[in-house]
């Protein structure tokens, strides 16, 4: 796949200085040409375990979001198939923790029925959020 398909927020290319602060985002991908969507969540590092001196050390590393479209396997084989440049990636929100993009994530896919509609590549919706993690972060 080729990754030269830049993720867009509030209509700006996003370069990796800006989401620094952030942990993740959640973003809408859509097919441009049938208008097919997919909202998801991603995190922007990841952890990184490796043996130094016998023992584990845990790192934190960037991870593969410039080049991610998806969990989804119907969008990924769309995305083969048809090309990157058929596919706008946007980030809809910017979140400061992992619960504040869980919850944003389902928050949006509820709203916009995407289990009810075929204009949706999303087949499920998963999360698990308690109220704690979220309230003073909103």
């Amino acid at each position: 796949m080729s990754y030269e398909n830049p993720w867009y927020y509030e209509g700006q290319i996003v370069e990796s200085d800006v989401l620094e602060t952030y942990v993740g985002f959640v973003y809408n991908i859509t097919n441009l040409t049938n208008n097919k969507q997919y909202i998801g969540k991603k995190l922007l590092r990841k952890t990184k375990t490796k043996q130094v001196k016998g023992k584990k050390k845990r790192s934190l590393v960037e991870s593969d979001w410039k080049a991610y479209y998806g969990s989804n396997k119907e969008l990924q084989e769309d995305v083969i198939q048809m090309g990157t440049s058929n596919f706008k990636r946007e980030i809809l929100y910017l979140c400061k923790s992992k619960a504040e993009c869980s919850y944003i994530e389902a928050r949006e896919q509820f709203s916009r029925k995407v289990l009810e509609s075929d204009e949706y590549y999303n087949g499920h919706i998963q999360v698990r959020v308690h109220g704690s993690h979220i309230k003073s972060k909103l």
